[in-house]
């Protein structure tokens, strides 16, 4: 991470520079040592709004996964569900989430439905597609080996298919993951009560755009810290696997 690290410090210290050379106003663009400073004044405010938008991206990934995992295995035990699922997965993927939000909040009001179905639409696609890809690329020979040995399908599935494809499922999951937040503060702009969205809503029209940028310093932490997350759990679930070696 330190290279990475090392970007960031350098485009920071840019930013600085130019904001502080260039005597741009706070309302434009505030310094990072300034959003730095008001974000840590208004910590108490941001906290009571950060809740909200993990525990709604909690539970709408949730969805997301259980819903995911249903349709791949399904898919994976019926050929026929596979050409009639698969290309639905993709058309779904053309839906216009800023056009169906607004709808979604119509339908269901502000409550936690219409968050929640906004971060499983944006989420479960990549999950699905890495899932069902992952099941179709197991090894034949250990299929047909437990096939030769009298495995019933769902047996080979247990312990052929299923672990071979938790590789592909934890890079999805990553993506998605990342998804989640963004998808959190979207639902939360087109309709909520509170959240970081609401919070990053109502600082902007109050022109407090270092208390914007503090919010979007705290949802990229929380994206970063979920992505990290992942390579815990799949070190617990997943031990014989090492994405630098591969499966050992």
């Amino acid at each position: 991470m330190v290279p990475a690290a090392v970007i960031v410090v350098g485009l920071l210290l840019v930013w600085q520079v130019a904001v502080t050379v260039l005597g741009t106003r706070p309302q434009v663009l505030p310094s990072p040592v300034r959003v730095l400073e008001q974000g840590w004044a208004f910590r108490d405010a941001l906290w009571t709004n950060t809740v909200p938008t993990v525990l709604v991206t909690a539970v709408g990934f949730a969805v997301s996964l259980v819903v995911a995992w249903t349709l791949a295995v399904l898919v994976d035990f019926s050929p026929w569900l596979r050409r009639a699922l698969v290309p639905l997965l993709v058309a779904s993927q053309t839906l216009p989430i800023i056009a169906i939000a607004p709808l979604l909040i119509i339908w269901f009001g502000f409550g936690l439905l219409p968050k929640v179905l906004v971060i499983a639409l944006v989420t479960f696609f990549p999950i699905a597609v890495g899932l069902i890809e992952g099941f179709a690329a197991t090894d034949r020979d250990a299929t047909a080996l437990l096939r030769s040995m009298g495995a019933s399908r769902w047996q080979q599935f247990r312990y052929v298919r299923l672990p071979g494809a938790m590789p592909s499922f934890f890079t999805a999951l990553r993506i998605g993951i990342t998804y989640a937040v963004t998808g959190a503060i979207f639902a939360e702009y087109v309709g909520a009560r509170s959240g970081l969205g609401i919070f990053m809503q109502l600082q902007k029209n109050s022109f407090r755009t270092d208390l914007v940028l503090a919010a979007v310093g705290v949802t990229a932490l929380l994206s970063v810290a979920l992505f990290g997350l992942t390579y815990l759990v799949q070190r617990v679930l997943v031990p014989w696997y090492r994405p630098d070696r591969g499966t050992s």
